[in-house]
């Protein structure tokens, strides 16, 4: 039986020889720290090809992936994606700026011709009959999907023990120091757009997802507002947190990314309203959109506020140098940590079983309850604990259920009216900013129980944004000992014009992202 990572072997030796033999006779293209938004633009004036430029991201996959564990697998027709791409252009007939662009997905995203596992073996014949509407979209803007990259397992949600990474995907490596955390759970994601796999990657947030692997890895991240991007086909945690975003290396690309994700589906109800709030994200990159504005500056406690003081007060006098207004926010967000994540339990037992309810026959698991047993059973998932999921069992799963609606009002109520709202009315302000995190840690051994209880210390600005549905941008501000950090941007609901705007302005003025390097040393590269 073939492994996941023969699979990626095998996939990316066929691609190579179908690059061979192509009649395309395109120089190669260097795709190491070039933006997406740069890709476009040379694709539109015909210095390169899809087929170029996917070659090229598959040969770097190729080359450095094997330490970093960043990617899965690579899509089987990503070279015939991209020859379709070619000759929609040769045409006349290209789909827009994003046609022949190649974007990597998480691995708890549908699309046809991939598994989709969540990094868990529980799925690996998850073949799924039709994409996710996010793949869909970028599919219909002519993008590559290039293949899917590793995550922490489930998105996270499986146990409070450490557990970097997955059991189809390993750990994945920081390519800034690989004794690092990537963090989580977007890991494979976040690296490989840190390392120029491809020109974007879509990651996942339920509460932090996407600010997590952004912040280590020194690159832009978006959590969108809830309901801006559909969740149908997505492997899901919660209804009520979980959203799509994108990752890319600069503000621009993201805004660029976000056009092709953004909108409504009848699938997810939630998305309602997203067609009326869909703009251009391009048009609103303005660098002076900071002047004038109404910045709030929340500090927060602990290690890693003092760690990241320097940087954050450098970002800060950028920011006002802009002609910001800040203002200092002397509050401490209410820890919803416990609470919420006792309505994530209940939450994930009744969204999994509607998720597996429409996989293909041959997944068995179609409840919380036969993927417990599956994890129980086999060996490659039985060292590791189920704490979450033995919570969620408990539940009844019921969205009825009284204890569960008294537990979503609270922590609605205390994330939105009376948390993030009060401070940006309370305030008058446009926006506020935030450390995404400290620097980078050591990667913990697999099943060492994490620190702190859960119901510990002060709120956390991404679980109480998850759960009041605001949006969160995050834009690298700086490096201590060498490791990246980045700067949140977090805003009202709807708001990601204004933040895209916001961080657009801050990454034109302000740090530059310096590229990793750490990686390049683990491996010999291949000789031409």
């Amino acid at each position: 039986m073939m492994t996941y990572r023969s699979v990626l072997r095998a996939t990316l030796v066929s691609c190579l020889a179908l690059a061979a033999c192509s009649k395309d006779a395109d120089k190669p293209y260097a795709v190491e720290e070039v933006s997406l938004a740069q890709v476009s633009a040379d694709l539109a004036a015909k210095k390169t090809s899809s087929v170029s430029v996917t070659k090229a991201y598959i040969d770097r996959i190729n080359t450095y992936n094997a330490p970093l564990n960043a990617v899965i697998v690579v899509a089987p027709d990503a070279l015939e994606q991209a020859k379709a791409s070619d000759q929609r252009r040769k045409e006349g007939k290209s789909l827009g700026p994003m046609d022949g662009v190649p974007i990597l997905l998480k691995d708890n995203i549908d699309a046809t011709g991939m598994a989709n596992t969540a990094g868990s073996f529980a799925l690996a014949e998850n073949f799924p009959v039709k994409d996710a509407e996010v793949t869909r979209r970028l599919r219909a803007a002519g993008v590559v999907i290039l293949g899917k990259t590793n995550l922490s397992q489930w998105a996270g949600f499986r146990t409070t023990d450490s557990y970097a990474g997955s059991s189809v995907g390993g750990t994945p490596h920081n390519p800034y120091d690989l004794t690092k955390s990537a963090a989580g759970s977007s890991s494979g994601s976040g690296i490989a757009v840190a390392t120029s796999f491809a020109a974007g990657a879509l990651g996942t947030d339920t509460s932090g997802s996407i600010t997590g692997p952004s912040n280590v890895e020194g690159i832009v991240g978006l959590r969108p507002t809830r309901g801006l991007v559909s969740r149908s086909g997505v492997v899901p945690i919660t209804e009520l947190q979980d959203t799509t975003g994108p990752l890319a290396r600069s503000v621009t690309d993201v805004a660029m990314m976000l056009g092709a994700m953004a909108g409504s589906d009848p699938a997810d109800a939630r998305t309602k309203d997203a067609d009326t709030r869909k703009v251009d994200y391009t048009k609103v990159l303005d660098k002076d959109a900071l002047k004038g504005k109404r910045i709030g500056v929340l500090r927060g406690g602990g290690r890693d506020a003092d760690q990241t003081k320097p940087v954050f007060d450098a970002a800060l006098e950028v920011l006002k140098a802009q002609g910001a207004e800040l203002v200092d926010l002397p509050i401490t967000l209410e820890n919803l940590n416990e609470k919420g994540l006792a309505a994530e339990g209940n939450n994930f037992k009744h969204d999994i079983a509607a998720y597996l309810a429409s996989a293909p026959p041959a997944v068995k698991a179609r409840t919380l309850d036969d993927l417990l047993a599956f994890n129980k059973s086999d060996p490659r998932e039985a060292k590791m604990s189920n704490i979450y999921w033995e919570e969620a069992a408990a539940w009844s799963g019921d969205l009825q259920d009284p204890k569960y609606l008294e537990l979503m009002e609270y922590i609605q109520r205390k994330a939105g009216p009376e948390g993030y709202d009060a401070i940006f009315n309370d305030n008058k302000l446009d926006a506020f900013v935030t450390p995404s995190g400290g620097p980078a840690g050591v990667i913990p051994e697999d099943g060492k129980p994490r620190s702190g209880g859960r119901g510990d210390g002060p709120g956390s600005f991404t679980r109480n944004a998850a759960i009041g549905g605001y949006p969160i941008l995050n834009v690298p501000m700086g490096n201590i000992e060498g490791m990246p950090v980045d700067m949140a941007f977090v805003g009202p609901q709807w708001s990601e014009p204004t933040l895209l705007g916001f961080g657009y302005a801050y990454e034109q003025a302000g740090y530059k992202r310096m590229p990793p390097e750490a990686y390049k040393k683990a491996v010999a590269p291949a000789k031409p």
